[in-house]
């Protein structure tokens, strides 16, 4: 047995020299002793002849096991298929959670799928074919077929029977759905309902109806937001004619919030958070694009002052104020992104209308700006000596935050209006637009209050 206050870096040390030493009695006992998320982390580490050492001494049962907790990406994950003998690589295939198979067979190539799936069972082929064929980030993408199905006609005694059948290939038994003709959904009951009730009770009487299902061709983050509003552990997915053909269970949608969550900061950054390459030249290729619009979309900053230059030159003073009300309204425009993007991506405020965020966050702008123009402005005109100059630094301040919080709202409003994700708008075009407003207020409020400033 490995000793439980070893770490998992002394226990990867131990399984590499078991495996280079051939050890497959000690291998085995260390390996599997291991939680399937240990074993899979461990796994990714090995070379290509310590993977293929490890092949020789699991079973496909206990590699599908561990497969099914690799958090590698699919498509580096179906490499290792092409390392196994083909029937071996069917036979793990066939131990995998379906949904799990489906997720890297998505990558594979159509002539190794094939190779693959001809030595997986037919029923089980042809459900994986039938998956693969469901529109990525669906409720088909990520369920499940292993689920357990009963009768309304069926008792307690019966439905624990059937329980204790599938027990090992379902991979949850806590909800039981009941079914009837052509595997139509009728209703849904618990394992604590067949456990707390007598074994003569019929299931029509313990079911509970109507069952909260999503369509197979549902939004993921749909799905997520549904099991997290009502806590459930599983969700039922039918297809159009309320026939039951999976679920999702609440471990697929950790993995959904993980993956919408990083889509989001990607968004949000301008970069793709989940894939950075170590090569410095790769890394720098991805962020470019992005960087070089931002910085042309900066030039109209630069008009802008420019076209100041004479207001500038009579007093030079006015740009050392340029820099504090851009960077405010930068950051203000960035937090109403931040804002905006999450209700449109947050269905619970539906009847919510969005012009009432519009306008809070306008108003939110105002008092902001209000606030912090005061305090701006006894600070710049103590500095200056010029409290006229100091009002016009504060009222502009105030109307840059607030012109800000309306853009970071509108933009992402109006991108979503025309099928677009609002969540791929970066922080920092909000904050590269808000620049070359704050510098308008800023030098348009200056040229209006000029005359009195001299």
């Amino acid at each position: 047995m490995v000793e439980t206050n070893m770490t998992t870096h002394d226990r990867e040390i131990e399984i590499k020299a078991l495996l280079t030493k051939q050890k497959a009695t000690a291998f085995r006992e260390a390996y599997l002793d291991l939680h399937v998320y240990e074993q899979a982390q461990i796994f990714v580490d090995l070379d290509k002849t310590q993977r293929a050492r490890l092949y020789r001494y699991l079973t496909p049962e206990e590699v599908g096991d561990m497969f099914n907790a690799i958090e590698e990406e699919p498509q580096d994950v179906v490499g290792y298929f092409k390392e196994m003998p083909l029937k071996y690589a069917g036979e793990v295939i066939y131990e995998m959670y379906t949904d799990n198979a489906v997720d890297i067979l998505a990558y594979a190539d159509p002539q190794d799928l094939n190779e693959y799936l001809h030595h997986v069972p037919q029923e089980a082929a042809n459900e994986i074919r039938e998956m693969l064929h469901y529109e990525d980030k669906t409720a088909g993408a990520i369920m499940s077929t292993e689920y357990v199905a009963i009768t309304a006609n069926q008792t307690v005694r019966s439905a624990l029977q059937v329980v204790k059948k599938e027990a090992l290939d379902a991979e949850t038994i806590y909800y039981i759905y009941v079914i009837e003709d052509e595997n139509k959904l009728q209703g849904v009951l618990t394992l604590r309902d067949l456990l707390t009730n007598d074994d003569d009770v019929l299931i029509s009487d313990l079911m509970n109806t109507p069952v909260m299902s999503v369509r197979v061709d549902e939004d993921q983050a749909e799905v997520a937001q549904t099991i997290r509003d009502y806590n459930f552990l599983a969700l039922p997915v039918t297809d159009f004619d309320d026939t039951l053909i999976g679920i999702i269970n609440v471990d697929d949608i950790i993995d959904v919030i993980d993956e919408e969550s990083a889509e989001d900061y990607s968004g949000f950054a301008g970069v793709d958070v989940e894939n950075t390459p170590a090569n410095p030249f790769r890394a720098a290729w991805s962020r470019l694009p992005w960087s070089l619009g931002l910085l042309i979309l900066g030039l109209a900053t630069a008009v802008v002052i420019e076209h100041y230059q004479a207001l500038i030159q009579d007093d030079s003073t006015l740009i050392i104020f340029i820099a504090m009300i851009m960077g405010a309204a930068g950051n203000a425009g960035t937090q109403s992104l931040a804002v905006a993007a999450r209700r449109l991506t947050n269905k619970e405020d539906e009847s919510e209308s969005f012009g009432k965020l519009i306008l809070a966050e306008v108003w939110a702008g105002l008092l902001v700006g209000l606030a912090s123009g005061l305090v701006f402005a006894l600070i710049a005109g103590w500095w200056q000596h010029n409290y006229l100059l100091g009002l016009v630094l504060g009222l502009a301040l105030m109307l840059s935050i607030a012109t800000a919080n309306l853009l970071g709202c509108l933009v992402p409003w109006g991108l979503d209006r025309i099928g677009i994700d609002s969540s791929v708008v970066p922080g920092a075009l909000i904050a590269t637009v808000s620049d070359v407003s704050s510098v308008i207020l800023y030098f348009g409020l200056v040229q209006v209050f000029l005359r009195w400033m001299v």
